[in-house]
């Protein structure tokens, strides 16, 4: 996907009501607010109300955005705090909590409440690079491993997608699914694990091609 313009270039055209500048970010932006917002509510079909609503709410305060943090982080916070009160009012909202299955990460990894970065990785802790799902990838390897991110339990495939394919930073994930870094960071690691698992077999047959 191409880049987006800067923030200033995309505010002054949504703040002129440029309908192609609109269609931009709905089209950029739309997939991660969806992510975001099935964390907290009960179905597909409440995210995607969730996301309209979302951005009926970005139109209407946008003439208030003060540059604080980024226009996409500025539009996710809306839309987790959008997603938790209907989350609320359905009864349905499932917490992130922390995750009890799949591969563990050694807590020790994790910087420490005294530490001035808590729960960050220590130094020489961070996880290696997990492969060729982190690489440019061919348009067939994007849908394998689109289907293979599908596939995985709902709090995974969340966060793998708004930590890897929507490259939201790991403490603004946190913030959007209400966890901690540490949590977000441990479900990320089994996330790619899982994937790992799920795309041996299509990359041990593309290496056998090569």
């Amino acid at each position: 996907m191409a880049a987006l313009p800067a923030d200033e270039a995309l505010l002054a055209g949504l703040l002129a009501g440029d309908e192609q500048t609109f269609a931009t970010v709905v089209r950029a932006w739309s997939p991660a607010m969806l992510r975001v917002a099935r964390y907290h509510v009960g179905s597909g079909a409440v995210a995607e109300e969730v996301v309209q609503e979302t951005w009926l709410a970005v139109v209407t305060h946008l003439a208030g955005f003060e540059g604080r943090a980024a226009l996409k982080t500025w539009v996710l916070r809306i839309c987790a705090n959008v997603a938790r009160r209907s989350g609320a009012r359905e009864g349905r909202s499932v917490p992130i909590g922390a995750p009890t299955d799949g591969p563990t990460v050694d807590p020790g990894r994790f910087r420490g409440p005294e530490d001035p970065y808590p729960g960050h990785w220590k130094p020489g802790a961070e996880p290696a690079d997990w492969g060729p799902e982190s690489h440019a990838l061919s348009e067939e390897a994007r849908r394998t491993l689109a289907a293979a991110i599908q596939a995985l339990p709902d709090r995974y495939a969340h966060v793998i997608a708004l930590r890897d394919i929507h490259e939201v930073p790991t403490d603004e994930v946190a913030e959007l699914l209400g966890t901690t870094t540490g949590n977000v960071r441990v479900l990320v690691h089994r996330a790619r694990a899982m994937l790992r698992e799920r795309l041996a077999d299509y990359y041990t047959a593309e290496g056998s091609t090569a």
